[in-house]
């Protein structure tokens, strides 16, 4: 049989001969693998994604959970919260309201029933009519009755009252009660079939404890005995007389009395049940009681609905206050998280700079704190880099002396003749008292930190702290004729400036006024004045308000200050005399002044008087004269 190929690899019989058709080629795997690997490394990613999200809103959950200062504005909010739900739920007046509502209701409801009773259900007479002539046929011992069809008539007259109060009562979720003058029950109209005047009684329940335990039963009537203690345990328990004398209600009894009567009870399941007695009367003659109350858990329904409703708002209202609070805490705690963490970097930081978390653009207390600590971590820093300049000042400028007064020390011996030994021993003697010198200003200015944060600050009177220094200065005769003279310009637009009132330190205020004027005396030139000025000043702080204070300007007639020189003349061991020679002066005093001034609240500057600028500058332009220095002291007032 023979066979050929048709379509794609199909096999058709031709003849005996059988011809396989070629199979299609096998799809190649690899784009199968990648796509497998891609959606397993996109698995992957999103498994790491996840798990990273995961982990944050684990750890922000228990920092959150972990501060306490959380924890207390959560609760406090909530608390304030539950505080007014339970507010709501037992000290609020809907309750009260509702039932005073309902009682007027009822009263309202059973003056019309009890109208149309008296109306349609009672006779025109009290009495009972009785033919005398039946009276004189009865033999001895018999009785009048009603046998031989002669009725006896009521004053309320069952059938009727039956239809009619099943009209009346049927629409509304009320128990209608009739009793007759006597107080018994004539008709209940929860006991009315509603196709005939039959009248159902309900029978009691069987004495004797149950058999069985029923556990729902049992969980009821335990949330019932709880609902009745926690609710209304002022109300007076409601019993169901049945078919008793009605005179056993209260309200029953001043009824038929004449009088409208509502008394408000609980049920033994803790239901409020209402009710409302209404005399059945016509002409004036109480012929009757209408009882109306009603069924157990009507008022109830509306209470718990009500409540229910304020439950959902305060659910809502909770998780509100609760994202705010967590909101609100997440801008108190993270920030001082941050700022404490910072803090703590910075204290066990020795080798780097920890930077504060910059929250000054915040206007509260966070914000003030972060400024605060950002700059006590500055100035702590700026004291270490002061610390580490002035100890390796301190080493270089006792290194000079040192080192000048070995090498003259190791000469000394071998000296040849006698006028270079007197030569060594004066560079011995006046390395010497360079290191005295030197010695004791490192010692001043070492202990002028501690001092100034030990000191108490008084009020200083800037006047005669300035008229004492003076004084002093011109007792001090130094043989080159130098005057200095005080002026106290006094304000015009303020009498009290006369005080002349800072908060500071007298003595270190005296030692700054002393170096200023000592500097400017000694720059002078024999016959030369020193002239010191006081008067009042205002000042700009960094925020452009205006600050009071008082400026000390003293001025000398010297060479002036050297250009580039104006901040330099405050560093340590800057000096720069050379007609006094090498060594006669440490250069501390001016960095001393410029530190107790800071300290102090106020600044200092150094300017250079000259003709084109007689007040003073610091940028003198090229080829002006210089007239002398002026240094300029600013000083706040006292509050």
């Amino acid at each position: 049989m023979d066979a050929s190929i048709e379509g794609d690899g199909e096999v058709t019989a031709v003849g005996d001969q059988v011809a396989e058709a070629p199979r299609p080629a096998v799809p190649a795997t690899a784009p199968a693998r990648d796509a497998a690997a891609a959606r397993a490394r996109l698995w992957r990613t999103v498994s790491v994604r996840l798990a990273r999200a995961q982990r944050t809103v684990q750890r922000t959950v228990q920092s959150h959970l972990s501060s306490s200062l959380t924890r207390r504005i959560v609760v406090l909010n909530l608390g304030g919260l539950v505080a007014l739900l339970a507010g709501f739920l037992y000290l609020n007046q809907f309750r009260e309201g509702l039932i005073d509502a309902r009682v007027q209701s009822l009263q309202t409801q059973g003056e019309i029933i009890a109208a149309a009773v008296a109306a349609s259900a009672t006779v025109d007479t009290d009495a009972i009519s009785i033919d005398p002539e039946k009276l004189l046929k009865l033999a001895p011992g018999e009785s009048a009755s009603d046998a031989d069809g002669s009725p006896l008539e009521f004053s309320l007259n069952p059938e009727r009252v039956g239809p009619l109060l099943r009209r009346l009562v049927s629409p509304t979720r009320l128990r209608a009660r009739i009793y007759d003058r006597d107080g018994f029950l004539l008709l209940d109209s929860r006991s009315v079939s509603g196709r005939s005047n039959i009248l159902r009684f309900e029978l009691p329940p069987a004495g004797g404890p149950p058999t069985t335990f029923d556990a729902s039963s049992f969980l009821e009537r335990s949330l019932e005995f709880v609902q009745r203690l926690s609710h209304r345990p002022e109300l007076p328990l409601y019993e169901d007389i049945g078919m008793g004398n009605g005179k056993a209600y209260p309200e029953v009894g001043s009824a038929l009395g004449g009088h409208i009567h509502s008394v408000v009870r609980a049920n033994a399941r803790g239901e409020t049940i209402i009710s409302v007695a209404v005399p059945v009367q016509r002409y004036r003659s109480v012929r009757g009681a209408l009882l109306l109350s009603t069924m157990g858990g009507d008022i109830d329904a509306v209470i718990v609905t009500e409540r229910w409703g304020i439950i959902r708002i305060f659910l809502v209202s909770a998780g509100v206050m609760l994202l705010i609070s967590l909101f609100f805490t997440n801008t108190i705690t993270e920030p001082m998280r941050r700022l404490a963490e910072a803090a703590e970097r910075v204290r066990r930081g020795v080798k780097s700079r920890q930077e504060i978390p910059d929250f000054s653009d915040r206007p509260d207390e966070i914000g003030h704190l972060s400024g605060a600590l950002r700059d006590m971590t500055k100035a702590l820093y700026n004291r270490i880099d002061a610390i580490e300049h002035f100890a390796a000042d301190v080493a270089h400028e006792l290194k000079n002396p040192l080192t000048s007064l070995r090498s003259a020390v190791e000469t000394l011996p071998i000296a040849k003749t006698e006028e270079s030994r007197d030569r060594l021993l004066a560079v011995i003697k006046h390395d010497v008292g360079r290191l005295d010198r030197l010695i004791s200003d490192i010692s001043d200015a070492s202990r002028l930190d501690a001092e100034l944060a030990r000191a108490d600050m008084d009020v200083v009177d800037l006047s005669a702290a300035l008229s004492t220094v003076v004084d002093l200065a011109r007792a001090v005769e130094r043989g080159d004729g130098v005057t200095i003279q005080l002026t106290v310009r006094s304000s015009p637009y303020d009498a009290t400036r006369s005080r002349w009132r800072v908060l500071g330190n007298d003595s270190r205020l005296g030692q700054v006024f002393n170096n200023l004027i000592d500097n400017g005396r000694s720059f002078s030139k024999p016959g030369g004045v020193v002239r010191v000025l006081l008067w009042p000043e205002r000042a700009k702080g960094p925020g452009g308000q205006q600050f009071e204070g008082f400026e000390i300007i003293v001025d000398d007639d010297g060479p002036g200050i050297p250009d580039g020189a104006f901040e330099r003349i405050f560093e340590r061991f800057y000096t720069d005399r050379p007609e006094q020679g090498f060594g006669q002066n440490s250069g501390l005093g001016l960095s001393i002044s410029r530190q107790i001034i800071e300290a102090h609240g106020g600044r200092v500057r150094a300017l250079n008087r000259t003709r084109a600028h007689p007040q003073g500058t610091d940028q003198p332009l090229p080829g002006d004269a210089v007239l002398g220095a002026r240094f300029v002291v600013w000083l706040p007032s006292a509050r």
